[in-house]
């Protein structure tokens, strides 16, 4: 019998909550057409702005504030579109990959961005948005978002990706320090292809997708109801369960169990304020792609950082930019805990590892 698998990639993607599928499972059942005028649409309608108020109410803001998207990448893109952006040499590939990033902000050996150069970097590259994620899906640091807000020259905007936020951090508080925040479903327990964009007051995004009315005409295309009800019901489940406490408990066992194993254990972002769910690790002579490989037969999964679309172990901007040793990089693997997660995964975890190490060194 194949053992469950121990989910402890939860940044990559969180499991779908019950409330999520039920969410779901309504919206596909009365389906509809949200822009029709009869009144299976019209309740189509209804059940897509509940979702609406759902997500606006968790941002803190007014539901014409919140356009719904494909999901994190889309509102990045949504974000930033047609915008000189100055980002954070840490951010995801979501928005590190748009046309208009201009220029790059550093970060200290901690992964905290360089406050003291955003101004700077925005004078020298003619930038009128600055790009900081909210907290950093590889390592969990958590960005001074409010330091970098003051140090913006008057009229510039700034761009959080927050996809790795809900129920970690404040999310209102994040979205009322920013002009745009990117939001994600299935980092949460939602459905994978939704996301969402809050907007900050007089913010108005310049159109990716045009045609029809959708989205107040800031999205075109037919609204995905069964997603962005799921999105809802998750992030609803999220904020109730006020898991952080429980999650910072279980990734300090992981963290000391595998110090235990590994006495000259890298922590990355050590030094900074991270996420209680996440932990990223190194020691000299590990390959991330065996290593990933192992727990994946021991029946656990993790990653090596971001998941990329190739499925492949690909080198860490995160860490080049945090000036992490090149041994380092190259084994580094994240473990990164959500909803599901519990004690005897942690002990699994360990579990697994011991055997793992034995070969390595045996090797």
């Amino acid at each position: 019998m194949i053992p469950a698998v121990i989910d402890l990639d939860h940044n990559a993607g969180s499991p779908l909550r019950p409330e999520a599928r039920a969410a779901m499972l309504a919206a596909l059942d009365a389906g509809g057409n949200a822009s029709a005028v009869h009144g299976r649409g019209r309740a189509a309608k209804a059940r897509l702005e509940d979702a609406r108020d759902a997500l606006a109410a968790a941002c803190g803001v007014g539901a014409d504030r919140v356009v719904f998207t494909a999901g994190g990448t889309e509102a990045d893109a949504l974000a930033l579109h047609g915008r000189r952006v100055a980002a954070s040499a840490v951010e995801h590939p979501a928005v590190l990959a748009q046309p208009g990033v201009v220029a790059t902000v550093p970060v200290d050996a901690a992964g905290r961005v360089r406050v003291d150069a955003v101004a700077g970097t925005v004078t020298a590259s003619g930038a009128d948005t600055v790009a900081v994620m909210a907290a950093n899906n590889e390592t969990g640091v958590i960005q001074p978002l409010a330091d970098v807000r003051a140090a913006l020259p008057v009229g510039v905007r700034l761009h959080v990706d927050a996809v790795q936020a809900p129920g970690r951090l404040d999310l209102a508080g994040i979205v009322a320090g920013a002009d745009t925040v990117a939001l994600s479903a299935h980092k949460l327990g939602g459905p994978a292809g939704v996301g969402a964009v809050a907007l900050g007051p007089g913010i108005e995004p310049l159109a990716l997708v045009r045609g029809g009315g959708h989205e107040r005409g800031r999205r075109g295309g037919t609204e995905n109801l069964p997603g962005v009800a799921g999105f809802a019901a998750a992030l609803g489940a999220t904020v109730a369960a006020a898991e952080d406490a429980g999650l910072g408990a279980l990734r300090d066992r992981l963290e000391a169990g595998l110090r235990d194993l590994v006495p000259e254990l890298v922590v990355f972002g050590a030094a900074a304020p991270r996420l209680a769910n996440t932990l990223a690790v190194s020691a000299p002579g590990w390959r991330a792609e065996t290593l990933v490989m192992a727990f994946d037969l021991a029946g656990v999964a993790v990653s090596s950082g971001a998941a990329c679309s190739s499925g492949r172990v690909r080198t860490s901007h995160v860490l080049e930019a945090m000036g992490a040793r090149d041994e380092l990089i190259d084994g580094m693997i994240r473990f990164s805990l959500g909803w599901t997660s519990e004690v005897g995964d942690i002990e699994r975890a360990l579990a697994a590892m011991a055997p793992i190490l034995r070969r390595r060194r045996a090797a």
